[in-house]
Formats: C-alpha cells, structure tokens, sequence
C-alpha cells in the first residue's frame, strides 16, 4: 500500500488541530456505528485521531468537522466537512492495551478520498482498499479494491487444527459486549483462526476472542461465517491487533 501520511509530510506539513470529529463506520451491511472524537493533526489529504472502536487497515470512514476552509478539497461554503476516509495505519494506545473494551484506544491515520464512497463500498461496506495515487486535481486520494482472500484460502502460515477453549464476544454500536459464547477452535495460526460458533455475525464485523486458559485476548476481523460439510457453523478470523502465540501449544 502506498503510504498517504509519510507524502502528506513531504508535500504539507501537518498541523496540529484538536477539531472535533464525528466518525461513522458501517462494519458490515446490517452493522454500524457513530462516536466523537478530536483531531490530532490534519492536512489537506488526510488526517489522524482515536477511536475506542476495533479497526483495521483498509476500511473506509465517514468523517463530519468542522475543517478550515484554506483546507478543504471541495464543499467550502458548507459548515461541516463530510468526507470519505480510507484508514492507512492502526495502532493501540500501548498504555491502554490489555484493558476492557471501552479502555483501549485506536489511534488511525486516515487519507482522505471524496465526497462520496466507491460503488463497491455501497454495495459491500467491508469491502477493503488502499490508496494509489493522489489527485492532481483535488488533492483526494484515488483508491484500488483489494482482493477478498477466499475463505477456504490458506494463510502464509500453517493452521494448527486443534481445539482451544476460548471466549467470543461480539460487541452492539456502543462498543458493548452484548453476545458471548464458550466455544472451541477448529483450527488456529497466529494470524488467524476458524471457530465454532452459533452466534450470527455478519463478514466484516470485529470480535475478541479470549483464551480461556491464558486470558490472552485479540480482536479479529469476520472475514467469512459459513457451514462446513458438518453442516455446523463457523466463523473464519483474522486477527487485527497481535498475533496468538502459539509457543507451548504447536
């Protein structure tokens, strides 16, 4: 992927901005979710602030502020600044991990892409892209769909098929847990796993899922939820804040 923040750097330098920012993310067709929070720095092409919500690299956002207009790609007259952010890099506040849902924070830079979302975004909101090119126009950065990994498709790393007890916790648009279940792996890696389940949760929502023996806990991304041959549901994970340590268990 292209690194929007480090060519904001070198074309405009950041400014520090503590404007307020309404931040929108439709996680999955049936799934969203709305929460303020304040601007750290910004530029004409993108800008960086937190979250409590689990993200990740590729997932576009609608953001809502009160932007300068010497700073604005379009809608200048306007109030508010309603733009399309695509997140280029995530990380989690270091003294806030490990705590509660609620506690941890997600710091995001984003990179600003238009007034309105691709047609692919509409048609699937978990759809993931990343940003090619800028703009010579507008300054707003152009954006490739990333290929969907099949959900049958092998990660890098050899999946250890075995039973681990762990803990699966799917969060409401408050950022609550309002659904868990004690369930088992039927395979893990540590980038990923594919669980029993029989919560409904959609492609594209987060979830934490805990270990029951060491209450290690790491927030993954649906990336598919399907039957086997078994005819027994499963979700396919992949895990968006660290990898499972398998050391003791391969």
């Amino acid at each position: 992927m292209s690194d929007p923040d480090s060519k904001s750097k070198r074309v405009r330098e950041r400014i520090k901005l503590a404007l307020p920012v309404r931040v929108n993310c439709r996680e999955s067709a049936g799934h969203e979710w709305t929460e303020m929070s304040r601007l750290v720095d910004v530029t004409p092409f993108g800008a960086s602030f937190s979250i409590t919500r689990p993200t990740e690299r590729g997932r576009l956002l609608h953001l809502t502020l009160p932007m300068p207009r010497q700073l604005r790609c379009f809608d200048h007259i306007e109030d508010q600044y309603r733009v399309w952010a695509l997140i280029c890099r995530v990380s989690v506040r270091p003294e806030f991990a490990g705590e509660e849902a609620g506690g941890v924070r997600y710091e995001v830079g984003v990179a600003f892409t238009g007034k309105y979302p691709p047609a692919s975004y509409v048609r699937d909101p978990s759809t993931l892209y990343e940003a090619v090119s800028v703009s010579a126009e507008n300054n707003l950065w152009h954006l490739k769909e990333l290929e969907r990994k099949s959900a049958s498709k092998r990660s890098e790393l050899t999946r250890l098929q075995m039973a681990l007890s762990v803990q699966l916790e799917v969060f409401d648009a408050e950022g609550r847990v309002t659904a868990s279940e004690q369930t088992v792996t039927e395979n893990i890696s540590r980038r990923g796993a594919a669980v029993w389940t029989t919560l409904q949760v959609e492609r594209g929502r987060f979830v934490r899922l805990t270990s029951t023996e060491t209450g290690l806990s790491v927030v993954a991304a649906v990336r598919a939820a399907r039957s086997g041959a078994d005819g027994i549901p499963r979700l396919h994970l992949e895990f968006i804040d660290r990898q499972w340590p398998l050391e003791g268990i391969e």
